[in-house]
């Protein structure tokens, strides 16, 4: 009998593992690829900058406030568009974002944000929806393109490279520091608890400061010192080619300092050449305080302050910037009190010796013509004199002083400032003196402590524990030299006498202090030779008065040379 005869499958008719022909599963699979292929193609589409902003609201609103950013233009052609900032890389996220998109699409639909005014009606709700997304996530869109581990710190400014030190100490993320960067910021407008809750590190986000870093931290010590150097080199020729020709003009009259003028003290007659100068700048302080400086919602740097970190650290390269902005009244200075033609800054050369029993300081630095202030009869908020200046010493037991200085005793209830109560007269105090200080300025209260004095007792337990600082004034035109000290209030009838030696040589002012190392009279700061010292100073040039003068951040001063921690070494004589 003759068997059937039997066909073989064709390639394609061969059936897979699951069931499916080949053929089949080969159709699928190409369907497939077209339809990933469509699919991914919309998806990139959607992620375009001409999609973004195809609808009137985003074209008309955000896309007009991010085209002057650094994001859109910047030095090396690198552009950040909408979904570099908006759209998560990984895939799962990108589908997630994509799906809440369908919210967005419905309020197009529905009109919520067509017109600006409605924009700005919604605007602070929708920056907190992204700031929350972004603070989750560890700013996962920033780091596309910024990393903190690939940061170098020798090319950034002191305070950046102090602020991303912290963030990766205390595990701060992009988003708690750089909010309003590529659209209006409206951070001011929340509540400082959404901003505690929202600017709080995350310890999950802490990471370990790479070796890299470390080294471009020592790197930019290291360049910024013999950048001063070099400066201080060229200042000193110059001041010395001046001192040359002033010599060989005046044929031997002698100059102060180095010679026997009849209106010179003996102890005012001494050579300063081999004497270390530290080249400090004071800035314009408009209605900055120590309330302001402590409060996050004011002040950028409140949280490294909070944690340890000094003024100087961040702002010593930058305190003329700063003046220049106050004095403007770009900040912190209102405009029915500013001074046009005020200078933001003084540069003044500080140099400090000893001997056996005092400690010399000599100050030096350069006037400006008269600039009248305009809400003063004769434009001269004191006639009398023409300079004060005002010197604060302490130690570290002063809460602030070793990271401000003497701007631990500016409140924002003195006289002048934003909340200075209209029935008392508020000068410097200290915190230790207050049984509280509002800080904040929450719920409508008064920031400061003008009336949460301590009682005597207390007051007087302070005293006695150290919590007071030493204060040094003198007045130019009526040669005046006051000395007090600082707890509750500033105090000028006690203490060791101070001596002052001031002249104006030509268009400098020239500064000698004398005071005794040592005292045991009270509100008196005596000095050891291996201690270290806070220090900080105040200018009132022009005829100022009041706030409206200059003032230094907190310095160190001390008498061992060896010691790295001080910044204005004391030599000995």
């Amino acid at each position: 009998m003759e068997r059937p005869h039997s066909h073989k499958p064709s390639f394609l008719s061969r059936r897979t593992v699951l069931g499916a022909t080949i053929g089949s599963a080969l159709v699928f699979f190409l369907l497939g690829i077209i339809f990933w292929g469509g699919f991914n193609t919309s998806m990139e589409a959607t992620n375009t900058m001409s999609f973004c902003i195809s609808c009137h609201e985003m074209k008309d609103n955000v896309y007009q406030e991010y085209t002057p950013t650094i994001h859109y233009s910047n030095r090396t052609g690198v552009r950040a568009t909408c979904s570099d900032c908006h759209v998560p890389d990984p895939w799962v996220h990108k589908m997630v974002r994509k799906i809440q998109a369908s919210n967005e699409v419905l309020h197009k639909i529905l009109g919520t944000v067509n017109t600006p005014e409605k924009f700005d009606q919604h605007r602070l709700t929708m920056a907190k929806r992204v700031w929350t997304a972004m603070k989750e996530t560890d700013s996962r869109e920033c780091r596309n393109c910024h990393n903190f581990e690939s940061m170098n710190p020798s090319y950034q400014q002191p305070r950046a490279r102090r602020q991303h030190l912290n963030a990766f100490e205390t595990g701060q993320t992009c988003i708690d520091c750089h909010k309003g960067i590529a659209h209006n910021d409206v951070r001011h407008l929340l509540s400082d608890e959404e901003i505690e809750q929202l600017e709080a590190p995350n310890p999950k986000f802490a990471r370990a400061v790479p070796q890299h870093y470390l080294d471009g931290l020592e790197l930019a010590a290291t360049r910024e010192a013999e950048s001063e150097r070099l400066a201080a080199e060229e200042k000193a020729r110059q001041e010395q080619a001046i001192k040359d020709a002033v010599a060989s003009a005046l044929a031997g009259e002698s100059q102060l300092d180095q010679g026997d003028r009849e209106d010179t003290p003996a102890w005012a007659i001494t050579n300063w050449d081999d004497v270390a100068a530290t080249e400090i700048t004071l800035f314009y302080p408009g209605q900055a305080s120590m309330e302001w400086a402590l409060n996050g919602r004011d002040h950028g740097g409140a949280r490294p302050f909070n944690a340890g970190d000094r003024c100087v650290d961040c702002h010593a390269m930058e305190t003329a910037a700063i003046g220049q902005k106050i004095v403007t009244g770009e900040i912190l200075e209102p405009t029915e009190t500013l001074i046009p033609g005020k200078r933001g800054s003084i540069p003044v050369k500080v140099q400090a010796s000893h001997d056996a029993e005092h400690l010399f300081m000599r100050f030096e630095w350069s006037t400006t013509p008269h600039a009248p202030v305009p809400f003063v009869e004769g434009g001269k908020m004191d006639p009398d004199n023409p300079m004060k200046i005002a010197i604060m010493f302490s130690d570290d037991k002063v809460q602030y002083a070793s990271q401000a200085g003497c701007w631990g005793t500016c409140h924002h209830d003195s006289i002048g400032m934003p909340d200075a109560p209209e029935d008392a007269l508020v000068h410097k105090y200290l915190t230790e003196s207050r049984s509280e200080i509002e800080i904040a300025g929450r719920r409508g209260k008064k920031r400061g402590g003008w009336d949460k004095m301590k009682d005597d007792a207390s007051l007087q337990l302070e005293m006695e524990s150290g919590h007071y600082m030493d204060l040094i004034r003198f007045k130019a035109g009526e040669q005046i030299s006051e000395v007090g000290h600082i707890l509750s209030d500033r105090i000028m009838d006690g203490g060791q006498k101070a001596d002052f030696h001031a002249q104006q040589l030509g268009n400098k002012w020239i500064v000698l202090l004398r005071r005794k190392l040592t005292s045991d009279l009270p509100g008196d700061v005596s000095m050891a030779l291996d201690q270290v010292y806070n220090f900080g100073f105040a200018i009132h040039d022009d005829h100022s008065n009041s706030r409206f003068h200059h003032v230094s951040l907190g310095y160190r001063l001390g008498f061992a040379s060896s010691d790295s921690t001080i910044d204005i070494k004391v030599t000995r004589r």
